[in-house]
């Protein structure tokens, strides 16, 4: 008995030990079989009866039963990961999503770009992307380099890293344009860019760079400090005077806005660029897309080649990385096309601006407009024999005409045309203007989102008709890598004849480039450009 008793105990303990772990063991088998389940095809598993039953509807029966989801061929996940990031334009990480949903939400409003960027540009961004980090605003690197210049004072100080301060000036589409090419510029120069936002440009666009900031810092202590006055102009003439023992500032002010006279036009030269070189922080402005003009010089041409072997494309890349609007903006953008734009079989944008409207009547204009649309088969013809009521048709296809303009009239005259009478192809066509603030209101913030909303909004369309010398137009076009009908300036009452002329490039045009070569010889030409097709003056890469 007493044996029987030990025996008993034991049988007791090894039952109380091995029965758990046979139960875990037992549903760990059973969920590696309804994993597996779940990866195979569905009539495999369930049948053909019940082939159409939901994995959400499995889980509204059972929610105590998490169904894994369905996931996404893998070719397919590829597909939209390559196009969401612009085909490796766009870094991987470093980013949260929910702070910043342009960034990865406009390729669904846009057509697959036939432009792929080249893996040298990728790679020069991804490098930039680490100066950045390294240097960014705030950094130990960064601190010790504002350290270092006040420390030195007007004398120049060599430090490991390098800034170049965008300022803004004039509208939104020249900030636009050189900011990219500012960018493109601290890029080629192994700069640090750092751009200074006023109140007016507050809440326009997220942080381009990852786990950093290019946001000017409050506290920078060189933009309108006299001791750090020294300029581009004073640089040269202490060159010319002395140029064996020239000391480079620390701090320069450099200004490329428009003009044909100053020093600035000798920039492009290759013994400019190796004074700059010695600069650490150049204060830069400028209005102008000057990035064809980094093409004379030879320490560029190579880089820039190599990084765009199709010349076009530059802002057209460029402007996608660095302009990714707010969530605010983006709102805004995302509410608009999903009235009136989303569902058109065809999206047409129509920009007209007018820089003295008052020297040129409104009836020439749009007649300037309609025989540019019409002509070309942009916009459709009027019915005017049928009378009022169009043919009922099986189908009918619908045309958007997004109008962006400072004006109300242009919109509201197409949007009665087309209301009051059928069109001869079948078409409907539905008009839509976001706004017309009348005059231009560069230093306003609320004139800037709508102004970003709009060329944003320009930039889904599928054809394009803009204005001679709009660089509000450019940025539009460039985003959405169109090539334009451009009107021609009516200079009077007359309607110019041809009305408009299709744009040889997307980029867009550089109104003021050097008139100069480094000898200060005139008619300078600058490499793998055109003649602009609306600007006399300006040339554009091709």
């Amino acid at each position: 008995m007493g044996l029987s008793s030990k025996i008993l105990k034991a049988s007791l303990v090894v039952f109380a030990i091995a029965f758990p772990l046979l139960l875990i063991v037992t549903l760990m088998y059973q969920n590696s079989l309804y994993d597996h389940f779940e990866q195979l095809p569905r009539e495999k598993v369930f049948g053909e009866r019940i082939q159409n039953i939901t994995v959400e509807g499995l889980r509204a029966t059972d929610k105590s039963n998490a169904v894994p989801e369905v996931q996404k061929d893998s070719s397919q996940q590829t597909r939209i990961t390559r196009e969401k990031l612009v085909n490796g334009l766009l870094p991987t990480s470093g980013f949260d999503e929910e702070s910043c949903l342009s960034r990865f939400e406009s390729y669904l409003y846009r057509k697959t770009s036939p432009h792929k960027p080249s893996p040298y540009l990728i790679s020069k961004l991804r490098n930039y992307e680490k100066l950045h980090q390294r240097c960014g605003p705030h950094t130990r690197f960064y601190n010790r380099t504002i350290i270092k210049i006040i420390k030195s004072g007007t004398k120049g100080a060599a430090t490991n890293c390098k800034y170049i301060v965008w300022t803004p000036a004039n509208g939104l589409g020249n900030r636009m344009m050189s900011m990219v090419a500012t960018f493109l510029y601290a890029v080629l120069t192994e700069r640090v860019l750092l751009v200074q936002f006023n109140t007016d440009m507050v809440g326009l666009f997220c942080e381009p760079f990852p786990s950093s900031s290019w946001i000017l810092p409050e506290n920078f202590p060189f933009i309108n400090n006299k001791r750090y006055k020294e300029t581009y102009e004073s640089l040269l003439h202490k060159d010319k005077e002395n140029n064996s023992q020239l000391i480079a500032p620390s701090v320069l002010h450099l200004n490329l806005q428009h003009t044909h006279n100053s020093p600035e036009r000798f920039f492009h030269c290759d013994h400019s660029q190796d004074l700059l070189q010695k600069v650490a922080v150049l204060i830069f402005m400028s209005d102008q897309y000057f990035v064809s003009s980094l093409f004379i010089i030879s320490s560029f041409n190579q880089e820039l080649s190599k990084m765009f072997p199709k010349k076009d494309t530059i802002f057209h890349y460029l402007g996608r990385y660095l302009f990714h609007p707010s969530n605010e903006v983006w709102g805004t953008i995302n509410r608009f096309y999903q009235a009136y734009l989303a569902k058109a079989d065809e999206r047409v944008g129509l920009q007209i601006r007018l820089f003295n409207p008052d020297l040129t009547p409104y009836e020439t204009i749009m007649g300037q407009i309609l025989n540019c649309t019409l002509q070309h088969k942009i916009l459709p013809e009027l019915d005017t024999r049928n009378g009022a009521v169009a043919s009922p048709r099986k189908t009918q296809t619908l045309k958007s005409v997004l109008v962006a303009s400072l004006h109300p009239e242009y919109g509201e005259n197409l949007k009665a045309m087309y209301l009051s009478k059928p069109t001869v192809t079948g078409e409907i066509v539905g008009v839509y203007q976001p706004s017309h603030e009348e005059k231009q209101k560069s230093f306003d913030n609320t004139h800037n989102i709508k102004a970003l909303t709009e060329m944003y909004l320009l930039s889904f369309c599928d054809v394009l008709v803009t204005s001679s010398a709009s660089t509000f137009g450019y940025v539009a076009q460039s985003l959405g890598a169109l090539k334009p009908w451009i009107l021609h300036k009516a200079l009077d009452a007359n309607i110019p004849s041809p009305a408009c002329v299709r744009d040889f490039s997307m980029d867009p045009c550089y109104h003021h480039p050097p008139t100069h070569d480094c000898r200060g010889n005139s008619a300078h030409d600058l490499p793998y450009t055109s003649k602009c097709a609306d600007y006399s003056f300006g040339v554009k890469l091709s």
